[in-house]
């Protein structure tokens, strides 16, 4: 569905090193920055990419947005949910384990990244 997804970053080496950590958990490689200063994750299925705005204004999070990526299992979610915080992320919503509604079990881990974005790791059980 998606060709790509681009959000803002205030320190992109900053956030590069969170995003190295939490996406390396999940078995991609690590972040590619451009001449222009951004950095690109690629995988066969679309590309993951931080930028500083283009309008010289501070980057911002998106309240009600959340990224989310795949999980193969509980425990990849639980590692990429410690390596997010040891890398300068911040734990936010619940705790990382099981919710259950209308999309059926889903083990799910939520963190804040350096510049404030939301993401979540994700893992549909059963």
């Amino acid at each position: 569905m998606f060709s790509h997804i681009m959000i803002g970053a205030n320190d992109i080496e900053q956030s590069k090193v969170f995003y190295d950590a939490i996406l390396g958990t999940l078995g991609h490689k690590p972040g590619v920055i451009d001449e222009k200063g951004r950095c690109f994750y690629f995988t066969d299925s679309g590309i993951f990419a931080l930028t500083k705005p283009i309008n010289g204004e501070v980057a911002s999070h998106g309240n009600g947005t959340t990224i989310g990526f795949a999980a193969q299992n509980p425990a990849q979610a639980d590692v990429w949910h410690a390596a997010g915080v040891a890398n300068g992320g911040t734990s936010c919503e619940e705790p990382p384990g099981i919710r259950e509604g209308g999309l059926g079990k889903l083990y799910l881990a939520y963190l804040k990244d350096p510049s404030g974005n939301k993401v979540c790791v994700l893992h549909r059980l059963g």
